[in-house]
């Protein structure tokens, strides 16, 4: 009867980059030397410093007062969890950022709650997202085999096919004008409104009127399920070219020149191309294109080639100086970042004119302006928007109006948020409204189901949202499609995601993951116009769903399509840049469906509590759910063996390789690595003979960024490290082992959103604490389906956090833009 008290702890989910500093040459603009210290070969590593000591927790009953001192865990599993002595309380460590301004801290707001850039990168995975999407950048598409690699290379030649084709089309806007860096198209009109409002001819709120959306073309007629063309072969992706000796020799000699390591050539090339000397030589801040160079490094190297050429304020310093903080802010989550919140960054950074130097990145074309829900490129020559003092020019306009605020943002971010909002628009005026699924709803299976089957039929979009339990509803639907002739398959994130789908619809066709089906691995395939050869696609798991994965998946889909968009909005977000889901829902763009099916059980009951801010106490007699109170992080990663290796096992017969380890951070005393380390010593021991790995070893491999895929290690030779992923073969060149591929026995909560094991053992060593809020622990502590084991040492963090500290925004553009887009009755029949 083990359930959690009210004063039982969590942590919450933060990106950080896994890997060392890049070693660049030391200084600031105005500081040392460009021979100062050097850092190491990736930039992440210095932020998961390890924390100081572990908060501890009081031994507490899981069913009694929080005074009592008694602890209900599996047999055997914490024989000292009776104990009441009280350790001393950990001190906070600080972690300070990769490029070393706290001001950067500052202004670029956290991705969510469990996300804060501010938190202990060890104790609060203050950027595990970024970690888990860009620790594992190099190793992307290319460093899968077989299947594996085509689904990334598809993923990637898809996201490339997509943007030339935005740019085309914004392109064929083009016209001259007089001023303005050469703006074409929606960027000209825009730049024209801003000075308009700048000289007081206009009132801004003129500019940011919605517009009527296009009228809906007439809607396809369905086709046979069994009508499906040819299955085209997988776009291949043209491999990276080996760096030429010429070109690798000429940035090193640049590099030698400006006192940095020859070592950081390769890395130079590959983000510069064979051009990278002469572009090092012009502008030397284009070495923050390398992953773990600081700006104070790149500052250094900079004054070494430039002598007094270069300053705080050169114009070249001060674009790389707003690209890098706009990629920053992406890594934890935003597609954008309000001007005057960057504007304070690059003071932070010795810019005297942080204002000149926005400008300057727009003009340069680093970054792109943008005013609630438009965008603008003003000329350098008429100055920024006051985004605190936008005039009214109608002398009968409120002087008090709200001023209008501006962002920045990455041009590819922008180009994907536009072309969403355009193809969901595009499925909510194209589809079959009048289509009659009564008959087919009669036979659901639940009345959520029903309720589900009878919305899809008369919207192009619906979202549907509920807990592990709801997935049924969406399987249902997906049956009742196929069953009126339809083309549906529902798409996961995650291949366990797709197992339990085919399992509840019982005909493996009908799931697939969206990494299969975008590359044609999976699925029906392509029709002659090369969409998606469907009439209905569910995607599950929908919150992981980044905005340029979402605009490539819309895109796909033709003219009539049904799209639903089902998840748990209470879980993490995606590793990747966006709010899709949660974009999509705030907008009310469409039909919403909310499932009145509970999750059941004590963990369903308890995570239900989790999700509207309470953690309540739950009866588990099976067991269900074990708290295990530890005092410090040492105790914490002994505990957690012992529960994977023998308590668990024992008390429940679900084998050491069916339960999952999940933890807060990468580095620390109780983060992956140390866990991972510990796990394998005693589960797998072996001298890692294949690069650190052996055969039998638990793993997770990172094909692209933000996909975590398990699997188990079965052999290495010539050709790369051979894994199993869920009975897929995947073989992992040697080159990108190191970079991809990593210990899996212990995950990150971002890592484990989407996936569901028997037994889940949920780490929250002291050090965490800070770094806890709802999202973390409602994920955390819904992966286990028969078991939970809390492994527990952060005090009262964890009720605090449950009912404190609920998800940050991220800042984004989507809801505005579908608010502009969709029919005022898009969402008329929202449930």
């Amino acid at each position: 009867m083990t359930a959690l008290p009210g004063e039982t702890p969590g942590t919450d989910d933060a990106p950080a980059e896994d890997a060392p500093a890049a070693p660049a040459p030391g200084g600031g603009a105005d500081g040392p030397s460009p021979d100062g210290p050097t850092a190491g070969p990736d930039a992440a590593e210095a932020q998961e410093a390890a924390a100081g000591g572990a908060a501890g927790a009081d031994a507490v009953d899981v069913v009694a007062e929080p005074a009592s001192a008694s602890s209900e865990e599996p047999p055997e599993a914490v024989e000292e969890s009776a104990k009441t002595e009280k350790p001393s309380e950990a001190a906070n460590s600080s972690v300070a950022s990769a490029d070393g301004s706290a001001a950067e801290e500052t202004s670029e707001t956290s991705a969510n709650g469990s996300e804060s850039a501010e938190a202990s990168a060890d104790g609060s995975e203050s950027t595990e997202a970024s970690a888990d999407a860009s620790e594992t950048a190099e190793g992307s598409a290319d460093a899968a085999p077989a299947a594996e690699l085509s689904e990334a290379q598809a993923e990637l030649a898809a996201q490339r096919e997509l943007r030339e084709r935005i740019e085309k089309r914004k392109a064929e806007k083009a016209a001259p004008i007089s001023a303005g860096g050469g703006l074409s198209g929606t960027a000209a009109d825009l730049l024209a409104a801003v000075r308009a409002v700048e000289s007081g001819e206009k009132a801004g709120t003129a500019f940011f009127a919605r517009t009527a959306p296009a009228p809906a073309p007439a809607p396809a007629s369905p086709r046979p399920a069994t009508a499906q063309p040819p299955r085209p072969a997988v776009p291949e992706v043209p491999a990276q070219q080996a760096a030429s000796p010429e070109a690798l020799e000429a940035v090193r000699a640049v590099l030698a020149q400006g006192g940095a390591p020859e070592a950081l050539a390769r890395p130079a090339v590959d983000a510069l191309g064979e051009q990278a000397a002469e572009l090092l030589r012009t502008d030397p801040w284009h070495l923050l294109a390398v992953s773990g160079v600081r700006p104070e490094q790149a500052d250094g190297f900079a004054r070494a080639l430039l002598g007094s050429e270069c300053g705080p304020d050169d114009g070249r310093r001060t674009a790389a100086l707003v690209g890098r903080l706009l990629e920053q802010a992406a890594l934890r989550g935003h597609t954008a970042l309000d001007a005057a919140a960057v504007r304070t960054a690059l003071a932070g950074h010795a810019v005297r004119d942080p204002d000149a130097a926005v400008l300057n990145a727009v003009e340069e074309g680093v970054a792109l302006l943008f005013g609630e829900g438009g965008d603008a490129e003003p000329d350098a020559e008429d100055g920024e928007p006051d985004e605190d003092g936008v005039r009214e020019a109608d002398p009968t306009a409120d002087a008090d109006a709200a001023p209008v605020r501006m962002f920045l943002g990455l041009d590819r971010y922008a180009l994907a948020e536009e072309s969403l909002a355009d193809g969901l628009a595009r499925l909510v005026n194209t589809c079959e409204k009048t289509a009659d699924w009564t008959e087919a709803a009669a036979g659901a299976p639940s009345p959520s189901a029903a309720e589900l089957i009878r919305t899809a039929a008369s919207a192009g979009l619906v979202v549907h949202s509920g807990g592990e339990a709801a997935r049924a509803e969406p399987a249902a639907l997906i049956a009742a499609a196929r069953g009126l002739g339809l083309r549906a398959v529902g798409a996961a994130h995650s291949e366990d995601g797709r197992r339990r789908l085919a399992a509840a619809t019982g005909d493996p066709a009908t799931a697939v993951t969206l990494a299969g089906l975008l590359s044609g691995a999976q699925g029906p395939g392509r029709d002659e116009d090369g969409a998606l050869a469907l009439d209905l696609l569910v995607v599950l798991d929908a919150p992981q769903l980044d905005v340029e994965g979402a605009a490539v998946l819309v895109e796909a889909l033709a003219d009539g399509a049904r799209l639903v968009l089902s998840g748990d909005p209470g879980v993490l977000g995606s590793a990747g840049a966006g709010r899709v889901f949660a974009d999509v829902l705030a907008a009310r763009a469409c039909p919403q469906v909310v499932s009145r099916t509970p999750d059941p059980g004590p963990i369903g009951e308890l995570v239900s509590g989790i999700g509207i801010g309470e953690l309540n106490q739950v009866d588990a007699p099976g067991k269900e759910v074990v708290i295990v109170p530890v005092r410090d992080a040492g105790e914490a990663v002994h505990r957690t063996v012992q529960l994977v290796a023998d308590s668990v096992p024992r008390a429940f017969s679900i084998p050491a390789e069916e339960t999952q380890v999940i933890t807060v951070g990468h580095g620390g005393a109780a983060g992956t690595r140390a866990l991972n380390e510990a796990l394998k010593q005693r589960l797998n021991p072996g001298p890692g003979r294949f690069g650190g790995f052996d055969p039998g070893d638990r793993v997770v491999h990172v094909p692209a960024p933000g996909r975590a895929v398990p699997g188990v290690v079965r052999s290495a030779d010539g050709e790369g490290l051979h894994l199993d992923c869920g009975g897929v073969p995947v073989v992992v060149p040697q080159e990108r082992v190191e970079s991809s591929v990593r210990h899996g026995w212990a995950l990150s909560a971002h890592q484990a959103a989407g996936m569901r094991w028997p037994a889940a053992v949920v780490v929250l060593p002291g050090d965490a604490a800070q770094g806890l809020s709802r999202p973390w622990v409602y994920t955390a502590f819904g992966r286990g389906e028969r078991h939970l084991s809390v492994v527990h040492g952060v005090d009262r963090a964890l009720p605090h956090a449950v009912a404190e500290v609920p998800a940050q925004e991220r800042t984004t553009r989507l809801r505005p833009l579908l608010e502009a887009l969709l029919t005022p009755d898009a969402a008329s029949s929202s449930g």
